[in-house]
């Protein structure tokens, strides 16, 4: 006679498992992806390529030759963070130092705490950080022209991004009013046309992604919302205090690697806490983070160190505000 066997509750059952988490978070990368390469031309493709193909490489070999466990590279973890390496640098980087790049966020960042799930940091962006620390010049000189297909990057003019544009400034003394009759309206932000990492240049393109990805309940609005939502809340005091020393907060929103970080980065399931309180503090603790370091700290783009600052405070944020027992 059979018998029933029942394991213990909860009874949940869902047809996700990682791979097919990653994978859909590639397709929310692919609007991101197409921009990216649509207006830095060949030098983004080759940027993006060499990531992924490095990221992958470094990933299968550690884990067939070091760690002898079982391949993970079809997962498509090692893809994202390629994609996402490369959509925080620049398109003109020598594609060298992408390779170094994707060595320490597979190799340092990830597989040397365990692989997937066992990494207190987003790889990519310890790998951002690693080059930027290593190569300031390179990881700061974004073309300030978008060619498309067959036109060369290498008599390109470089420059900084908007706010840092703005920033700089600032410090010499130029007034606001002036300073923003120079930079990318808000329009041409949130579509592409302004210099900036692969990445960063769409704002439209990320929130597509975004949108997607809460679709798929692949991610919730916790993090992106308070993140968001704290940088907006905290620039537009600043502005109002003083308008002539401090930018309009959707300046802020829609510039530089925010909008990145805040749908693709800081939401990372592996990196950012379990609980929904917990999601929340991280998200408005990487959003005070940014505004610090960008208005008030030597350079202008604060969220990597933002979001991997509050990587570290992960377990305590998990220790402090579990989830509730089920049934209790």
């Amino acid at each position: 006679m059979n018998k029933l066997t029942i394991s213990g509750a909860p009874h949940l059952h869902s047809d996700n498992n990682v791979s097919k988490i990653m994978w859909g978070v590639v397709i929310a990368l692919i609007p991101t992806t197409l921009t990216s390469i649509y207006f830095f031309g060949i030098p983004a493709l080759l940027t993006i390529l060499v990531s992924v193909a490095s990221c992958l490489f470094f990933e299968w070999a550690i884990q067939k030759y070091l760690i002898k466990g079982d391949p993970t590279v079809r997962n498509g973890s090692a893809i994202i963070t390629g994609l996402l390496l490369a959509f925080n640098l620049p398109s003109n980087i020598p594609l060298w130092m992408v390779m170094i790049g994707a060595l320490v966020a597979i190799g340092i960042a990830k597989m040397a705490f365990g692989g997937l799930g066992n990494n207190p940091f987003n790889p990519a962006l310890v790998g951002r950080a690693f080059l930027l620390v290593s190569f300031p010049v390179a990881m700061t000189s974004w073309p300030t022209i978008h060619p498309l297909f067959g036109e060369s990057l290498l008599d390109a003019v470089t420059g900084p991004t908007p706010y840092g544009f703005v920033k700089e400034g600032l410090a010499l003394g130029k007034p606001m009013e002036e300073l923003m009759n120079q930079v990318p309206k808000a329009m041409h932000l949130l579509i592409g046309q302004a210099p900036g990492s692969l990445g960063e240049v769409s704002a439209i393109a990320i929130i597509l992604g975004g949108i997607y990805m809460l679709w798929r309940k692949i991610i919730t609005w916790h993090i992106p919302v308070t993140m968001l939502g704290s940088v907006f809340i905290f620039t537009a005091i600043l502005h109002i205090i003083d308008p002539t020393l401090y930018v309009d907060p959707f300046f802020h929103l829609l510039s530089g690697g925010l909008m990145l970080g805040a749908v693709f980065m800081a939401t990372d399931m592996v990196t950012s806490p379990m609980s929904a309180v917990g999601q929340l503090i991280f998200g408005a603790g990487c959003g005070v983070l940014t505004v610090l370091i960008r208005v008030w700290g030597a350079y202008p783009e604060g969220v990597s160190f933002a979001i991997l600052i509050m990587n570290a405070f992960v377990p305590l944020i998990n220790q402090g505000f579990k989830p509730r027992v089920f049934g209790k």
